[in-house]
């Protein structure tokens, strides 16, 4: 089904959402034609967020808005879910679009599988009322759903779109792109060179993917790394329990924007403990790019400012590799908290595999290596 139909049919004027390379039509779609335009479309930091932010648009508009999501964000949406727009306590309804990673019988990552698994057994839990599009679904199939969700919404309940892969399309092709010019893969293959064999903590994403590579590539073990394929905005807190516990050794995290912007509460956190054998790299271009190069609100927000604000003790951004190998060199012989920034184009290589190992495996390895240092 077109997007544009799919749109027009759910009746709404107004989306905010976390994207989702299963919704890359809707995504693509909105921004070809709203943009980031507080009164129609916005991209939230996480899914509670927008959640938060479609109720007050609901009670301000008595329209009807639409949060969208991968189904990974139903964890973040939770407690707006039951304590803010529930019908048992303001019954605000919403209309959630939701993304099918996982999906049960179709092969997917290991971090999607669980999830896919309990996305229905959520929504019901939930008392949120669901159907599935699929490429299927017709116009006819679609009204007769949204009739019956209408009469459910008037109650004060939401209700939730499943979209299964490719059941949205989209024909215009929508290019994301920035003024960086450092590439991603790039700045970690920088990071390599110096951080030795201390341990490094990656974020979700195609920077887990392209760290994995480059050890490859350079014949490298793997048990230095620790890969966090899912559980986006955390690998800073993973980090810190680290640094805490292994004071004697640097401990480095690979991060991303849109990752720090979700769970911007952990970098306070890390700050107030500050602990002195601790970098933290924000790769930053501005986009959710392993889900589609969908903008962050990154480039509106002075990150610098923040981290000092937040307790980091040393503190910097740099846009050019030889102004990032000078920065790595030093922070090595630092003492302190350190926080680099690196802006970072949009982008990666078209044959970008991903871990041969499953995520247990990379678990055991990284504990093994914790236990020698």
């Amino acid at each position: 089904m077109r997007v544009e139909v799919f749109l027009e049919m759910i009746k709404s004027d107004f989306y905010t959402g976390v994207p989702d390379s299963q919704l890359k039509a809707l995504c693509d779609y909105l921004i070809d034609t709203y943009g980031i335009n507080p009164e129609h479309h916005v991209i939230a930091a996480n899914e509670g967020n927008c959640v938060a932010l479609a109720a007050g648009y609901s009670l301000a508009t008595g329209k009807r808005p639409v949060v969208y999501m991968q189904n990974s964000g139903e964890g973040n949406a939770v407690n707006p879910i039951v304590s803010l727009i529930s019908d048992r306590v303001y019954a605000i309804p919403i209309q959630f679009v939701i993304g099918w990673r996982g999906e049960p019988g179709i092969h997917d990552e290991p971090q999607h599988v669980f999830q896919g698994e309990i996305t229905c057994d959520l929504l019901d839990k939930l008392g949120i009322k669901y159907t599935i599009i699929t490429k299927d679904t017709t116009c006819d199939d679609l009204l007769e759903i949204v009739s019956e969700f209408d009469e459910f919404m008037d109650c004060g309940k939401s209700v939730a779109y499943i979209i299964k892969k490719e059941a949205l399309t989209y024909d215009k092709k929508v290019r994301y792109e920035n003024d960086n010019l450092v590439k991603r893969e790039d700045i970690i293959e920088h990071i390599l060179q110096v951080s030795g064999d201390d341990p490094i903590v990656a974020t979700t994403g195609k920077t887990s993917r392209e760290l994995f590579e480059l050890r490859e590539k350079n014949g490298q073990m793997h048990d230095l790394d620790f890969l966090t394929v899912g559980s986006m905005g955390h690998a800073s807190s993973f980090a810190l329990g680290i640094a805490i516990n292994k004071p004697n050794r640097k401990v480095w995290c690979i991060d991303g924007d849109g990752a720090m912007i979700m769970h911007l509460g952990a970098t306070a956190v890390i700050g107030s403990i500050h602990p002195n054998n601790m970098v933290h790299v924000l790769i930053n271009n501005g986009a959710h790019e392993s889900v589609g190069g969908m903008p962050t609100v990154a480039s509106s927000v002075n990150i610098i400012e923040l981290a000092k604000a937040c307790g980091y003790q040393y503190v910097t951004s740099v846009n050019d590799l030889k102004s990032l190998d000078r920065e790595l060199e030093s922070v090595c012989e630092r003492k302190c908290l350190s926080f680099i920034e690196v802006k970072c184009a949009i982008g990666s290589r078209s044959d970008l595999g991903r871990p041969t190992t499953s995520p247990k495996e990379n678990k055991d390895c990284f504990i093994n290596y914790l236990k020698r240092i």
